[in-house]
């Protein structure tokens, strides 16, 4: 059992989320007993399986998926309070390879005075796992954010003190590595030049940090006409061949790079895939086609739209699609979310909540992690209305067998 101390808002939102919550007085003692276990879906997603993972804290967001070298599968994302808050951890659950049931949520890192976001995990060839992720002034947004790292010589049990690798201010990460052509780590980092995701947020750009030595020293590409673009997320589709796609600012589009080296890329270009400035992530299937999660809707403003001006879009539905020709065409889009009246109508009503995106509760399904697990089924594990993650389990064929209420709708 993990018991954890909740406001009573957290505590509400808690139960309606599927877990078992005692709210007495002004706070709550939590016993997360349900949900951890993958079980049949019903409705929107018949047909698949799902599970929340343990929590430790009243928020979680942005996980990070990574399939080890034993068959377990590990998911880091950050918790606490608030986004932005002092204290805001890493943390990491496994799922333990053969089995159905996430195993209690554990704390990495956290510090008094700074915010952690983003982890970033990778287990190198002699079975240790590194884990980058950013630390930012509490409260102050993320121009001055440094990216650090930690590592756990014991599958993730216990870890290092954190070292800074990125000291640059508004160094920022949040996509997994790829392994270059001589073995080299490709790691795809953005600079967050302003402190939020809007005002300014046009000046934020793309790199990708080259290193030949495991991590030890780094060199850096910086992708031309990546302005507004963030969060690269990276795909080898074979030797001397990548693609990556781009969240955007603008809440526009998913972008689309190329590359025959890692380090010099095309200029992106807009794919038919919508974008609402929020997280995206893509993967290489087995079969060579490329699935990626995303929420599938734009930003709110036409007028920014028209204008190419950086703003925000809602955070629902959040979709899985798939393509066939390494991202210049997506034939099927499936849903995992959908929005809900009924959850934006209890948001509209809590005080202090309005249309901020870090407050537990909000209508929020977004930052997915996705992979293919040995057995050939596809795994997302996504922000569940920043109270929990959610995992979600199914077959590639399932994406093709359903559809999408999104802005992008296939032609069939």
């Amino acid at each position: 059992m993990i018991y954890t101390t909740f406001s009573v808002r957290s505590c509400h939102l808690l139960l309606s989320a599927g877990l078992l919550v005692n709210c007495i007085g002004f706070s709550a003692r939590a016993q997360t007993v349900a949900s951890y276990t993958f079980r049949p879906s019903a409705g929107l997603t018949a047909g698949s399986r799902s599970a929340l993972l343990p929590t430790l804290f009243s928020s979680s967001h942005a996980a990070n998926l990574l399939l080890l070298r034993n068959g377990d599968i590990l998911c880091f994302s950050f918790s606490g309070t608030r986004e932005g808050d002092s204290n805001v951890a890493i943390v990491v659950s496994r799922l333990p390879k053969g089995s159905q049931t996430w195993e209690p949520a554990v704390l990495v890192d956290r510090e008094e005075g700074k915010s952690y976001q983003n982890p970033v995990p990778i287990e190198d060839a002699h079975g240790r796992i590194w884990l980058y992720n950013t630390s930012q002034s509490a409260n102050k947004g993320q121009a001055d954010s440094q990216v650090l790292k930690v590592y756990s010589d014991d599958g993730a049990k216990t870890w290092s003190k954190p070292e800074v690798v990125f000291d640059k201010a508004g160094s920022y990460l949040r996509q997994p590595t790829v392994m270059g052509e001589n073995g080299e780590l490709l790691l795809p980092i953005y600079y967050s030049t302003s402190s939020g995701i809007t005002n300014g947020a046009d000046t934020n750009y793309s790199v990708v940090d080259v290193s030949k030595d495991a991590g030890k020293t780094w060199r850096e590409c910086r992708v031309t006409g990546s302005n507004g673009l963030v969060q690269m997320s990276i795909v080898k589709l074979r030797p001397k061949s990548y693609v990556a796609f781009f969240r955007s600012r603008y809440a526009d589009f998913i972008y689309r790079s190329t590359s025959t080296n890692g380090c010099e890329w095309t200029a992106p270009t807009k794919t038919v895939l919508p974008n609402n400035n929020a997280s995206i992530q893509a993967t290489l299937l087995k079969d060579g086609h490329i699935a990626i999660a995303f929420d599938n809707t734009q930003g709110k403003s036409p007028e920014k739209l028209a204008a190419h001006e950086p703003q925000t879009g809602p955070r629902a539905p959040l979709s899985v699609a798939l393509s066939s020709d390494a991202g210049l065409t997506w034939t099927s889009v499936r849903d995992l979310e959908i929005p809900d009246a009924a959850v934006r109508a209890s948001v509209v009503n809590s005080p202090g909540v309005g249309d901020t995106i870090q407050f537990p509760g909000e209508e929020e399904y977004s930052y997915p992690s996705i992979l293919q697990n040995p057995s050939g089924q596809i795994l997302v594990a996504y922000t569940y209305r920043r109270v929990a993650i959610k995992a979600v389990l199914f077959d590639e064929s399932w994406i093709r067998q359903g559809n999408t209420v999104g802005v992008y709708k296939p032609a069939r």
